[in-house]
């Protein structure tokens, strides 16, 4: 295997916010911070799960304030990079130059698969800010491979570093992970990352695969801890890649020591393969959809998983939470035309 040392970023104080409603406190935070930085991790990405200005109603409002989850972060992490996602439309200019004040070093500039070209002032910007510009394609499994990298054209032309394949509905299979990894391998001259989510229970396989066919950096997070069924559990892949002699900096059991004595017990609601995280992989729906399609099942007394289905046909993307209560009180009159009759 080549000695090529994976570049680690975690997600669990971002993508695992979605998993914990956002409300990480200010001591949670510097715990796994410190935990993660002792495990080896490269880069530790902390933010509201929806990225820089985040914390909203619509988004959930998180229980620490931007400032006070960066710059937590940025105090207790002795060798990682902290780094921070950006979202053009939820995320502004001005919040990325708040995160570099704060001490973020890394900036991931996230848009729907076609929607690139949003992202060109962002990228720019953070690439002025002297940051590590990473371009992120969501929900990459909504297009075939060459309209993908056609997109990652436009972040490359922008000045990104790196480019992610990013399977936000963990919908992708191993196959497809293959062949937009190596398109981007092939003809990009960024660096190259994946990110996974686990509903269709391939995260590690697939972020196997990426590095098989070239990635640079790969994330994960302390017991998958993220939206859906969770992203790439860390202690999870580092055990794989330590199989596979495959070169990186985490320590395996600082790993599954901080997942199983500090992430698990702070879990609100068990990161696992469920029928509605299984229904997000599925049907290809954003994964931070859950909760919320899971509290609209409820209050309107249908099946979550009829809610994803029904945004899956309307080709919902993330941002579009504001679209499940619609889903759901439609569903409902359905169901209520249905019993009169």
């Amino acid at each position: 295997m080549s000695e090529k040392k994976i570049v680690i970023n975690d997600v669990t104080l971002r993508d695992g916010m979605h998993a914990i409603s956002h409300q990480y406190s200010v001591d949670q935070i510097a715990e796994l911070t410190q935990v993660l930085d002792e495990a080896g991790v490269d880069i530790i990405e902390a933010t509201h799960g929806d990225g820089l200005g985040g914390s909203s109603l619509q988004y959930g409002m998180a229980k620490e304030s931007e400032k006070d989850i960066i710059t937590t972060a940025v105090k207790n992490a002795k060798q990682a990079k902290v780094g921070v996602l950006l979202l053009p439309g939820i995320g502004t200019i001005q919040h990325l130059n708040n995160a570099r004040e704060w001490g973020a070093s890394v900036a991931r500039v996230a848009t729907h698969c076609t929607e690139a070209d949003v992202s060109e002032q962002h990228i720019k910007a953070a690439v002025d800010l002297g940051m590590d510009t990473v371009g992120f394609l969501m929900m990459s499994h909504r297009v075939e491979p060459e309209q993908l990298l056609e997109e990652a054209k436009k972040m490359e032309s922008y000045g990104a570093g790196t480019i992610y394949v990013v399977d936000s509905a963990g919908a992708l299979t191993m196959d497809q992970v293959k062949s937009r990894v190596a398109l981007f391998k092939e003809n990009l001259n960024t660096k190259v990352g994946f990110h996974a989510h686990n509903n269709l229970s391939l995260g590690i396989a697939n972020s196997i695969v990426a590095i098989e066919e070239g990635a640079d950096r790969i994330d994960a997070s302390l017991a998958g801890m993220g939206a859906g069924a969770g992203n790439a559990s860390l202690e999870q892949l580092v055990a794989v890649m330590n199989k596979l002699d495959m070169s990186h900096s985490v320590d395996l059991y600082k790993a599954m020591d901080a997942a199983e004595n500090i992430m698990k017990p702070m879990m609100k609601r068990p990161v696992q393969i469920d029928s509605l995280s299984l229904t997000l992989g599925y049907t290809g729906v954003y994964s931070s959809f859950l909760m919320f399609a899971e509290r609209a099942g409820k209050e309107y007394d249908v099946d979550p998983r009829d809610i994803l289905t029904r945004l899956a046909e309307m080709g919902a993307v993330g941002g579009q939470e504001d679209w499940i209560i619609g889903v759901a009180q439609e569903l409902a009159k359905e169901k209520e035309a249905v019993s009169v009759k």
